[in-house]
């Protein structure tokens, strides 16, 4: 345990960090936070890639020992969001295809807006996914998550056991603090490529949950 606690201090650390970071890039050289720091496969999209897999790696954990104590319907949930953390991984870095290279099918070339292989940048029609499915849609279920559901599982006895049955970790109040806080920082900056800072805080108190869950006895 105080291992863990020492792991979730250093990812509020980075969070808090990489805040503070854009505040000053912002004041002082935006042009270097868009072409160096949250540039395409710079230090905030790769850290970000890294902490969803780390996520989806726990969460995988987290369900062998749900299935082991013989709780299949919370370990198969379980599961599923691994999965969800691991596709979210790999979407980040379009599946390795900058690292090793390889071209995009016909497909990909056709329907995606920047031609890479991944699904979140697919325009279907006059529908962009990165900005609907994508974008504000799942930036709003993120924020109720973080954001509205450590108060009504504190609050609501109806919202604490539909959490806990479906075995959903259940952020602090410390993760919810810092959501705020990072959203408040990204309404008052403008800058090219801020919001890959916001996946990055996204990610890493994701991660911070997953290891250290408000109702760790129902999850892990």
């Amino acid at each position: 345990m105080p291992r863990l606690k020492q792991i979730d201090r250093i990812l509020f650390s980075l969070a808090i960090l990489s805040l503070i970071v854009t505040v000053i890039y912002y004041n002082t050289d935006p042009a270097a936070f868009s072409n160096w720091f949250a540039i395409e496969d710079g230090p905030v999209e790769w850290g970000t890639a890294i902490c969803l897999l780390l996520s989806s790696l726990v969460l995988a954990r987290n369900a062998l020992s749900l299935l082991g104590k013989g709780r299949l319907w919370a370990a198969a949930l379980t599961g599923f969001y691994a999965f969800l953390f691991f596709f979210a991984s790999g979407e980040e870095i379009s599946w390795g295809q900058r690292i090793f290279g390889w071209e995009s099918g016909a497909f990909f070339n056709a329907a995606n807006a920047q031609h890479q292989t991944n699904l979140h940048n697919l325009v279907i029609g006059n529908i962009r996914l990165a900005k609907t499915l994508f974008g504000n849609g799942l930036t709003l279920v993120l924020l109720l998550y973080l954001a509205a559901l450590p108060l009504a599982y504190a609050l609501s006895g109806p919202a604490r056991r539909m959490a806990n049955r479906l075995a959903l970790p259940v952020p602090h109040i410390r993760h919810m603090v810092v959501i705020v806080i990072a959203s408040g920082v990204m309404a008052s900056v403008t800058m090219l490529y801020q919001w890959e800072v916001y996946e990055l805080v996204f990610s890493l108190m994701a991660l911070s949950i997953f290891i250290r869950p408000r109702n760790a006895a129902f999850v892990t």
